[in-house]
C-alpha cells in the first residue's frame, strides 16, 4: 500500500490541456464566421492591421496578452471567459459582442464599451463593470472609472432587488427560503445608503440629505418650543438651523441628547463629504 503511494507520479490525475499558445502573430485580413478555430487559445503579442474586421468569431476562454488592435472592428464576436492583459484597443469598436465572465487588466480601451457591450444579466453586468472599473483605475482614466462605477451600482441595485423579489428560476433557486430575507436586508441597506450619499458617489445626494436634516431641525424646534401652527416660526427655525447644525449656535433649551445627535450627524456628514472628495480626486 505504501509502495504504491510512493511510486505514484505527482499530478497523475492531470493531463495536458488543449489550449494552444500562439505568439507574435499578425492578422493581416478580416476574420468572418469562425465559430471554433480561434477559441481556447493563448494569444501573446497578437497584432492586427489597422481597420481589420472581426465578425462572428469565437474567442471563447482565450487569453490575450500584450495584443494590439488599432482601429479594428469587432462585430458579434464571442469573448466569453476571455482574459485581456496589457492589451491596446486603440480606437477599436465593439458591436454585439459577448463579454460574459471576461476580465481586463491594464488594457487601453474606450469607455463606450460600457454602453453597448455590457451583458444583459445583472450579475454578469455587475462583474463586467467591476473588472473594467479596476482596469480603468490601473491606467488612470478617472472619467471612465466614474462611468464604470455608475454602471456597477445600477447593476448591483437591480441584482439585489431581484434576489429577494424576482420569480425567475435563477434567483428562486439561488436565494431560497431565509436567504431572501438576508438579500432584502442587503437591498434595503444599499438603497438607504444610495439615498443618503449615492453609495459614496453623489455629492448632490449628500447635500440633499443635509437639507433634510436642516428641515428636521426646524420642525423639531418649532413643534417643541414655538407655535406649531405658525408658518413664520417654521421659516425662522429653518433660517437658524444651519447655525445649530454647524455648531455655531446651540439653543439652551435643546436637550443634551438632541445636541449630541446633531453633532453626530455633523461629523458623519463631514466624513461622507471627505470620502467623496478623496475618492473623486484620488482617481486622478
Amino acid at each position: 500500500m505504501n509502495n504504491d503511494a510512493n511510486t505514484k507520479k505527482p499530478y497523475a490525475a492531470l493531463s495536458p490541456g488543449n489550449r494552444e499558445v500562439l505568439t507574435d502573430l499578425f492578422a493581416s485580413g478580416s476574420l468572418i464566421n469562425e465559430p471554433q478555430l480561434y477559441a481556447f487559445k493563448v494569444y501573446v503579442r497578437l497584432n492586427a492591421m489597422k481597420q481589420t474586421r472581426f465578425q462572428n468569431v469565437s474567442f471563447r476562454h482565450s487569453i490575450f496578452e500584450s495584443a494590439y488592435f488599432n482601429r479594428c472592428f469587432f462585430n458579434s464576436c464571442d469573448f466569453t471567459g476571455c482574459r485581456f492583459v496589457s492589451c491596446n484597443f486603440h480606437q477599436s469598436a465593439f458591436s454585439g459582442c459577448v463579454f460574459d465572465y471576461a476580465t481586463f487588466e491594464r488594457c487601453q480601451i474606450d469607455d463606450d464599451i460600457l454602453d453597448s457591450e455590457a451583458p444583459s444579466q445583472d450579475n454578469l453586468k455587475m462583474r463586467f463593470a467591476r473588472t473594467l472599473r479596476m482596469n480603468f483605475q490601473q491606467i488612470g482614466d478617472a472619467k471612465a472609472v466614474n462611468k464604470a462605477i455608475l454602471l456597477e451600482l445600477d447593476a448591483t441595485a437591480n441584482y439585489l432587488r431581484k434576489s429577494w423579489l424576482s420569480s425567475e428560476s435563477y434567483y428562486r433557486e439561488k436565494y431560497a427560503g431565509w436567504k431572501k430575507l438576508r438579500q432584502f436586508i442587503r437591498w434595503a441597506e444599499f438603497r438607504m445608503l444610495d439615498a443618503i450619499w449615492g453609495n459614496g458617489e453623489s455629492t448632490l445626494k449628500l447635500l440633499r440629505t443635509l437639507m433634510v436634516v436642516h428641515v428636521l431641525i426646524a420642525i423639531y424646534d418649532t413643534a417643541q418650543f414655538r407655535d406649531p401652527w405658525s408658518l413664520r416660526d417654521y421659516l425662522d427655525s429653518l433660517v437658524s438651523s444651519p447655525g445649530i447644525f454647524f455648531g455655531i449656535t446651540t439653543p439652551e433649551y435643546f436637550p443634551v441628547w438632541v445636541c449630541s445627535a446633531i453633532a453626530a450627524l455633523r461629523l458623519i456628514g463631514f466624513a461622507f463629504l471627505t470620502a467623496i472628495l478623496v475618492k473623486r480626486f484620488g482617481r486622478r
